[in-house]
């Protein structure tokens, strides 16, 4: 179901935002599949986690997705993974409810143009991964050092696939 955002009272949303400013996170992971032609799975997500588990059960309630677990540290996680409530709630929810700070304006500028193209398949190509393998490259500050495979390695794996590379487009599943 579609976030409808004017129904969510603006000290809330904007409280939101802020707390997300500082706390949230927008990734976007490559993950093996051995049921897909190519192999991975492309998963946008958005996350936020603290140890106090109220705002976070929050989070979910007004953005009505997502799930919420707890870490084996004490530590609550707030994530979004399900690309049609990324494209439906997330994505509307911080295009209504600004970020302040540059920097988690810029990922998510980013993180919205690797989702926009995933909607329009262009993550079913070569060039498409290449595109969103760049973006995702310049998003939190490169972030490059905590991710399992680099953009290397994908583009490697694709390119010795004997077949057309191909991702499930998430919306066919």
């Amino acid at each position: 179901m579609a976030l409808d955002v004017k129904k969510i009272p603006p000290h809330i949303g904007y409280y939101f935002a802020g707390f997300a400013d500082g706390e949230g996170s927008f990734n976007v992971s490559f993950r093996r599949r051995s049921d897909y032609k190519m192999k991975w799975k492309i998963s946008p997500c958005f996350n936020v986690s603290q140890r106090d588990k109220v705002i976070l059960a929050l989070f979910k309630r007004y953005l009505k997705c997502g799930t919420l677990r707890q870490r084996k540290d004490g530590v609550w996680y707030y994530e979004v993974d399900n690309f049609n409530a990324i494209v439906e709630n997330v994505i509307p929810f911080f295009e209504h409810f600004h970020f302040l700070s540059a920097k988690k304006k810029r990922d998510f500028s980013k993180f919205k143009k690797i989702v926009r193209s995933m909607q329009e398949g262009q993550h079913l190509t070569d060039e498409g991964i290449q595109k969103i393998l760049a973006i995702r490259e310049k998003m939190n500050d490169g972030g490059a050092k905590k991710r399992r495979y680099s953009g290397k390695m994908i583009l490697t794996s694709i390119s010795k696939n004997p077949q057309r590379p191909y991702v499930e487009h998430p919306e066919k599943r």
